[in-house]
């Protein structure tokens, strides 16, 4: 061949490579998040900052679509099968989310960043090997409830009559209601499950928690409890009623006492496991993650505000106190 010949040979699979690497660089990991909550959640920011940490950028190297349900259930599978229709290469769930992700799709690979006994729940066949496409991080909130009504007898029970607010469309609901009825038992209390899913009966359960004199609720701190958590503060303390709830962002807004997981922690873990996917690594491999710490967090100055006295014995064993 000629030299001439050569270059010009040379320049052309050059110009002739030069869309496929275009098009190489220009492809970027695509991530959906489901939500049941609103756009603004405190989680979905969690978990951008989280996966920002681990060097992504959104508009740069990663794409990322958010679906948020807005606090309406029937929402959230239409929401699903658009980010299946989005093609993305990974879904994140939140929380009341679950359900909807996993029956959007059996192929791409879905990340639940928290939620109640997924094994109980049959999203997953067990926490060492899902199974499937299914992983994530589980808080067993099973366990979590008979220990939350424990705490609440030791610390606030006069009547031994005791609420669990709830909310009956959440996945999670059936197996934490079991739960604390037979830690009821065991604690010789009453347990007066009512069930609240919207506003209005949100309400009213308060009502009806002052009318028939009960010490108090342990909230079932899923979704609806999450998206209303202002307003049940603002009703706890205008009934002035003790109130138990799941993890401690209430506390620190204003709510009474909270036994459970570290939220943040899960939606971080959730982000390193997104990461491991993007890299290659498999769904099928990953294991479901329980938290390594629960947090028992007391806000003194509501229990002050609502004229109560918690036992030293009880306030001793606080991981967090706000004074």
């Amino acid at each position: 061949m000629k030299r001439r010949d050569f270059i010009l040979t040379g320049i052309a699979c050059t110009l002739a490579a030069r869309p496929l690497v275009a098009q190489q660089r220009a492809r970027v990991p695509h991530v959906g998040i489901l939500n049941y909550a609103a756009d603004d959640d405190i989680r979905v920011r969690q978990f951008r900052t989280a996966i920002g940490g681990s060097g992504y950028v959104e508009g740069r190297n990663l794409t990322l679509t958010l679906r948020s349900a807005n606090g309406v259930f029937d929402r959230l599978p239409g929401l699903a099968a658009e980010l299946v229709a989005a093609g993305v290469d990974v879904m994140i769930a939140l929380g009341p989310a679950t359900w909807a992700a996993r029956q959007a799709t059996t192929t791409i690979p879905i990340i639940v960043a928290f939620s109640g006994d997924m094994v109980e729940m049959g999203v997953v066949e067990s926490l060492a090997r899902p199974g499937g496409n299914i992983t994530g991080f589980s808080y067993m909130s099973g366990d979590l409830a008979s220990k939350r009504l424990e705490l609440f007898t030791s610390a606030f029970s006069r009547s031994g009559r005791i609420g669990a607010l709830y909310n009956p469309r959440e996945p999670a609901t059936k197996g934490e209601l079991t739960s604390i009825e037979a830690a009821a038992r065991t604690l010789k209390v009453s347990f007066v499950p009512i069930a609240a899913q919207t506003l209005e009966e949100l309400e009213a359960a308060f009502r009806t928690a002052t009318a028939q004199q009960l010490d108090g609720f342990i909230i079932l701190t899923h979704g609806f409890a999450v998206l209303n958590g202002p307003r049940i503060i603002a009703l706890a303390a205008q009934h002035r009623l003790p109130v138990l709830y799941g993890w401690n962002d209430f506390v620190a807004e204003g709510g009474l006492m909270s036994y459970g997981p570290d939220i943040e922690a899960l939606v971080r873990g959730a982000a390193r496991q997104v990461d491991r996917i993007l890299k290659g690594a498999s769904v099928a491999d990953l294991p479901v993650e329980q938290p390594t710490r629960l947090i028992f967090s007391v806000n003194l100055k509501t229990v002050k505000a609502l004229g109560l006295t918690i036992p030293p014995a009880i306030l001793a064993r606080a991981d967090e106190v706000i004074e």
